[in-house]
Parts: C-alpha cells; sequence; structure tokens
C-alpha cells in the first residue's frame, strides 16, 4: 500500500511537469494600417497582428511591452508607449478607421484582468502615468477607456488612452479563451510619434500569473498522496 502511494504521488508530480510544458507564448508581429484615427484631431496609429498564424489553437492572455528606448512621445506622466485601446476582432483590416469601427469580441475585462508594471517616467517625472488610478500602479480605465479608440493626444486636454512609461507592461487575461483561427489584434499608439512596442506583444494559451488548473489540480493530488503514504509511514 505504501509503494502504490509513493508511486501515485511520483507520477502525479511528473504529470504536472508535463503539463507545465503545455504552456505556449509568442511574440507576434504588428503591421501599422494606413491613416489615423482617435479624438478629433485624429492622431492614434493603429497595429494589426494576425493571430492565425501562432502555433496554438486558443487564446488566453495578451501582454504589451514599451521598447520605445526613450524614443518618441512626452516626458513625465506621458512617458513610453501611449495605448489608446487594445481589440480582438474577427474582421480583417487595412486602414486604422475600419479597426477602431471593427466589431469587437466581448472578452476583456479592463476592471479585474488586467495586470500592469509601469514604467519609468522621463524628467520631469509626475506623481503617477496619465491613464493610471491613485496608486500609480493600476489602470484607471475610466481615463484610459482602453476598450475605444478614442485617444486625445493633447497634452493640455488627455483623454482616453493609457501612458505605459518607459520599459512598462501591461497584460491582460481574457474573460474566455479565444480561437486564434481568424482573429486579428488591434492596437492603437496615441500620437503617431515614434513609440514603439513591435516586437514586444506576447500572445499565450493561458492566463498570465495564474497557474493552470490541471497543473494545480494535478499538485494537490501529489501532495495529498505524499501526506497519506507519510502519515501510513509514520502510524
Amino acid at each position: 500500500m505504501r509503494l502504490t502511494f509513493l508511486r501515485f504521488a511520483i507520477k502525479s508530480v511528473a504529470c504536472v511537469g508535463l503539463l507545465a510544458g503545455n504552456v505556449q507564448a509568442e511574440t507576434v508581429t504588428l503591421t501599422k494600417l494606413t491613416g489615423l484615427t482617435g479624438d478629433n484631431p485624429a492622431f492614434t496609429a493603429v497595429f494589426k497582428a494576425n493571430l492565425s498564424a501562432v502555433s496554438f489553437g486558443t487564446l488566453f492572455s495578451i501582454s504589451i511591452s514599451d521598447n520605445s528606448s526613450l524614443l518618441g512621445g512626452a516626458p513625465g506622466q506621458f512617458s513610453g508607449f501611449d495605448l489608446d485601446a487594445i481589440k480582438l476582432s474577427t474582421t480583417d483590416c487595412l486602414t486604422a478607421a475600419c479597426a477602431a469601427a471593427a466589431t469587437a469580441l466581448s472578452v476583456f475585462d479592463f476592471s479585474g484582468g488586467v495586470i500592469f508594471t509601469p514604467g519609468t517616467q522621463r524628467s520631469p517625472a509626475d506623481s503617477r502615468l496619465f491613464g493610471t488610478d491613485g496608486t500609480g500602479t493600476a489602470v484607471d480605465n475610466a481615463i484610459a477607456t482602453l476598450g475605444l479608440f478614442d485617444g486625445d493626444s493633447s497634452t493640455t486636454v488627455p483623454d482616453g488612452f493609457l501612458s505605459m512609461g518607459d520599459n512598462g507592461r501591461i497584460s491582460f487575461n481574457l474573460t474566455s479563451g479565444v480561437s486564434t483561427s481568424g482573429l486579428f489584434l488591434y492596437i492603437g499608439e496615441v500620437g503617431d510619434n515614434g513609440e514603439a512596442a513591435a516586437g514586444a506583444i506576447t500572445v499565450r494559451n493561458t492566463p498570465v500569473g495564474i497557474p493552470e488548473p490541471g497543473t494545480l489540480a494535478l499538485a494537490g493530488l501529489a501532495l495529498a498522496g505524499l501526506g497519506l503514504f507519510r502519515a501510513r509511514k509514520v502510524a
């Protein structure tokens, strides 16, 4: 009986390792669309990624990293990539206006499904980056409105976007998995001023920062098996 529990625990731990290997993350290629969109005047550049090209079939999370290399944009609270919006759609667009009008899949939770790591600010620094809450460490979507291509890039009356800061990072855990077949990702950069996220968009077949349910279940079974084996051994 003891050997049975021990073998069960060892096999369970081995299965956990195999499941962990099923996690896939890929960097996608972005293409800049023709024209601009956003609030009047329209200064938001839109970039598209064809997610049909990724090797896995179901999308659960998207991460965006600023890689503007301290170039472009404004300093202070507007440092880094200025994200106007993010959208997943089955509509294949060639223009920024088309992307802004395309029907979006309702899979983003901008209040509870966002993990934001603010980047640094260029001098003169502000108390927090634009589009963040009072702590400066989380997105205030009432200001950022990341579901709409409505950014106003004016530094006097800014509205409708999030400044990520230099080397900032934001991840979105979707409310449900989405098939990557025929799926397009659109993101907007407010100002069209040279800041870049190209080459820094990562998509995954698992949520960010959340272990796979199967992994957790098997880990629990493994621990239970080891605990029971140990208890019987002591007895």
